[in-house]
């Protein structure tokens, strides 16, 4: 998945991981690609969610302060 994708198109993409991990038709070394990739995603969603909380406390300590 790229960098330019949104948080909704990595959080899907992590659902779509864990159902083929989950069916358990995936081989040893599929499973692990799958892992791996799914582990990526996951951190690219916390990484926006940590953006997103950054700028709400911005927006928050502006409202606060004028």
């Amino acid at each position: 998945m790229s960098d330019k994708t949104t948080f909704q198109d990595n959080l899907n993409h992590l659902e779509n991981i864990v159902e083929q991990l989950e069916s358990g038709e995936a081989s040893l070394e599929d499973s692990f690609k799958l892992y791996k990739e799914g582990m990526k995603a996951l951190k690219t969603c916390h990484d926006h969610i940590d953006k997103i909380e950054k700028e709400m406390e911005v927006i928050k300590h502006d409202a606060v302060t004028q």
